[in-house]
């Protein structure tokens, strides 16, 4: 394991993996990025619960409650998904309950009766997923957002497949659809200041340091090894194992850490990107799009989308594995993958929505909890 830590401010012209040359006839060093082994297991645990709540969608959505027969499996899955759904109904008899001639497939008395539960944490879910669609809105430069971008990530902040229909025209005081260059947008109809909270900013005053003078306390203290500062524009890291940061690190963090930055509420476009504040301020943009979610994680395209709404930094990849105590990305799973970092303890969500709530319970008949499932459970249809 290289003890050598990757400098804090990184080159623009950085490529990370790759070796660089050295001087002195030694042997060159390569920069290291830490996989975190709780977060790549998040991606792992959640492939057969996603498995199980797809097939559990398909049967509740046949006409007037009738079964699914195996034969129409393929119509809905394909001829090589289809096999692996087949298995996993006979692996989970306390789920699925096959019978009949021709062979059809239904819920269980136990598990019906716990699916119908979930138009309740859907209605629970409603007013979190209004607010938070504001605050995605507010934290854009215009207050808009193509239709297109929220359908991308509406799995993601719990959105309905059909919000466009059963979500939006219910809060006309809130939002408004308007066609502007050829695509339909979803626009701010009212700015509230009291929605201008980020997450970190909520979590620093229930620990009472939101009042704090960024430069009060100039006392000489010890360097903080986890990275770790009390103080109203701090980030709560959490460095993987085996990071070990030197001091000139250590130090160059603490400046960073209490470095005064804009809100990310205000308007991108009143900043120099080229500030140090400013691209401070970006890192706290990232942290707020993910904090929306309901898991605290986005995918990397999921991300890049956001781009030209909230001019994020134009090497967002490297700005992700520069600042690796607050986020961490994961090529596991089919797609590469941002966590936000003091959202989970280990493999496991901190706070979770009803939503998740009612996933969770549901996998509980097999035996399978504390997992991550929104990918793509919202883009399927919704019973009621």
């Amino acid at each position: 394991m290289l003890r050598r830590a990757i400098p804090f401010c990184a080159s623009r012209n950085a490529h990370f993996g790759l070796r660089h040359k050295s001087s002195g006839g030694r042997r060159p060093k390569k920069k290291t990025y830490h996989r975190v082994a709780e977060l790549d297991r998040v991606m792992e645990l959640r492939k057969k619960p996603l498995m199980i709540l797809q097939l559990t969608s398909l049967v509740q959505c046949q006409p007037h409650g009738s079964p699914l027969f195996l034969w129409d499996l393929e119509k809905n899955v394909g001829f090589v998904r289809k096999w692996a759904f087949m298995a996993l109904i006979d692996k989970h008899p306390s789920i699925f309950r096959v019978a009949g001639t021709p062979p059809s497939v239904s819920l269980t008395a136990r598990s019906r009766t716990l699916a119908q539960e979930e138009a309740h944490a859907r209605t629970s879910m409603e007013p979190l997923l209004v607010t938070n669609l504001r605050k995605l809105l507010m934290l854009c430069v215009d207050c808009k957002l193509p239709l297109q971008k929220v359908e991308l990530v509406g799995p993601q902040l719990g959105l309905p497949s059909d919000f466009k229909d059963c979500l939006i025209p219910k809060y006309p005081q809130f939002f408004r659809v308007r066609p502007f260059r050829g695509r339909d947008c979803l626009l701010l109809e009212d700015w509230d200041s009291t929605l201008a909270v980020t997450s970190r900013e909520t979590r620093l005053a229930q620990e009472g340091v939101v009042n704090m003078k960024a430069n009060g306390d100039r006392r000489k203290v010890k360097i903080s090894r986890d990275g770790n500062y009390l103080g109203p524009f701090a980030f709560k890291m959490n460095f993987p194992a085996g990071f070990r940061p030197n001091v000139g690190y250590l130090e160059q963090l603490e400046r960073w850490q209490k470095l005064e930055f804009p809100s990310p509420y205000l308007n991108a476009r009143r900043f120099d990107s080229a500030d140090p504040k400013a691209r401070k301020r970006s890192v706290a943009v990232i942290h707020e799009l993910l904090s929306l979610t309901m898991e605290k994680r986005m995918t990397s395209a999921q991300l890049e989308a956001f781009h030209a709404e909230c001019l994020l930094p134009s090497q967002l990849l490297l700005c992700l594995i520069k600042h690796q105590g607050i986020f961490y990305l994961t090529n596991k799973g089919e797609r590469s993958t941002v966590f936000l970092k003091d959202a989970y303890i280990g493999s496991n969500l901190i706070d979770k929505c009803p939503l998740l709530q009612f996933y969770e319970k549901f996998m509980a008949l097999c035996g399978r909890g504390n997992i991550d499932l929104s990918d793509n459970m919202n883009s399927l249809p919704t019973v009621i």
